[in-house]
């Protein structure tokens, strides 16, 4: 299985000091020298809390209205603000290997990300949100820049951050910067990003800035795991860029930020299918659900996998295991057409149906923490197994025994 940053460990670890593993830094250790550190200290502590203040953006009537939905919904962090001190200046590669700074990009709103390399958890929502966000924007997004900074200690070369910018459509949209380790560690301790490797896995703070136009950190927001807010996350992005920008331009979107119940097992649902049709999912029959999205190309062998998912589908066919369903989640895609498009690549049909989570809320429903993720779904509507990451066939049909 491929690295990741798990945003529930991350969100453990955000420390205002030099990156370290939670449990070797106490808390009476923490500096408190600086203004500046002590902001962003409570800044990093609080990123996730429902208490946190509104942003510039959310000032009055339905903005104010707006931040108050935000601050209840436990799927989205409304945004703390930093201050306005000054950005720490960052000086390292994008994906075409162009050397880059912050600075360069004054006189932009500079929407700043950490991403690993490698995600398979949260870095994609975070990076959906960045490109919808400029999106509501219209015109005036192109005042807007976005930036990312890799946090994979493992995957830092220009091949990496090219292979993420590809397999999500990026390539063009935004500047992915990655360095040597050594470049890249002073970064994350300039941002108080804790990075650190835990049982083979990538933990990062998955923190997102806002920089104005001066160069100054006025906001930061940390991506929740949750597929239904993915646009809601957006919205107060645009939101908080629109504030920044001269004439305050019009955010194209004023949805709703109140949380999104997702669909959980017990729930009926109906999805569209891939190539066509729909697929529909029912309490009274065990199933086995299997997530996916596309770009886990870059990390794995999607192909070969899914081809071999229909040795699973024929043995519960013969064995009355429970039946396979794949559903993409089509809300981290650049489009459904590119799930469509990728199904029909594999050059041999596939003898399971393949939905499309095109809201998100059956990922939330089902509590899909990584990608892939296989839940065992009982005749009764209860998941009685789950797991992340590609399976031999044979444990797969051993654990479907259970439903």
């Amino acid at each position: 299985m491929s690295t990741s940053s798990r945003a529930g460990a991350a969100r453990l670890r955000r420390w205002p000091g030099p990156v370290l593993p939670a449990v070797l830094l106490p808390a009476v250790l923490l500096p408190a020298a600086a203004m500046a550190a002590a902001a962003m200290a409570a800044v990093l502590l609080a990123g996730c809390a429902a208490s946190a203040s509104p942003g510039p953006s959310q000032t009055s009537g339905s903005q104010t209205s707006g931040s108050q939905a935000a601050a209840r919904n436990p799927a989205l962090d409304p945004g703390s603000s930093l201050g306005g001190q000054p950005a720490p200046d960052i000086s390292l590669r994008n994906q075409f290997g162009q050397p880059m700074s912050l600075r360069q990009f004054r006189g932009k709103v500079v929407i700043l990300a950490f991403a690993d390399s490698q995600c398979t958890t949260v870095c994609p929502l975070t990076t959906v949100s960045m490109v919808q966000a400029k999106q509501l924007l219209g015109p005036a997004g192109s005042k807007v820049q976005l930036l990312g900074v890799d946090a994979n200690p493992r995957a830092t070369s220009v091949a990496d951050v090219m292979a993420y910018s590809r397999a999500h459509n990026m390539v063009n949209q935004w500047d992915f910067l990655t360095g040597t380790p050594a470049q890249l560690t002073a970064v994350w301790q300039a941002y108080h990003i804790a990075v650190q490797i835990q049982a083979g896995q990538i933990d990062h703070t998955p923190a997102l800035l806002v920089i104005d136009p001066q160069g100054r950190e006025r906001e930061i927001y940390l991506t929740q795991m949750n597929y239904a807010s993915i646009g809601q996350a957006a919205q107060i992005l645009a939101d908080e860029a629109a504030s920044l920008l001269p004439g305050h331009p019009h955010v194209a979107s004023q949805r709703s930020l109140a949380h999104i119940a997702g669909l959980g097992p017990a729930s009926a649902a109906t999805l569209p299918g891939v190539p066509s049709g729909t697929v529909r999912l029912t309490p009274g029959q065990p199933r086995l659900v299997m997530f996916f999205a596309t770009w886990l190309a870059e990390t794995s062998d999607l192909r070969s996998h899914l081809l071999a998912l229909d040795g699973y589908a024929r043995a519960a066919a013969r064995a009355h295991l429970p039946g396979l369903v794949a559903v993409d989640e089509t809300a981290t895609e650049p489009s459904a057409a590119t799930v469509a498009a990728y199904v029909k690549s594999l050059g041999s049909p596939l003898h399971y149906p393949v939905a499309l989570d095109v809201t998100g809320r059956l990922a939330d429903g089902y509590g899909v923490q990584d990608q892939p993720w296989f839940a065992l779904v009982s005749a009764a509507g209860t998941i009685v197994w789950k797991h992340d990451g590609w399976l031999p066939l044979a444990t797969l049909e051993a654990a479907a025994r259970r439903a």
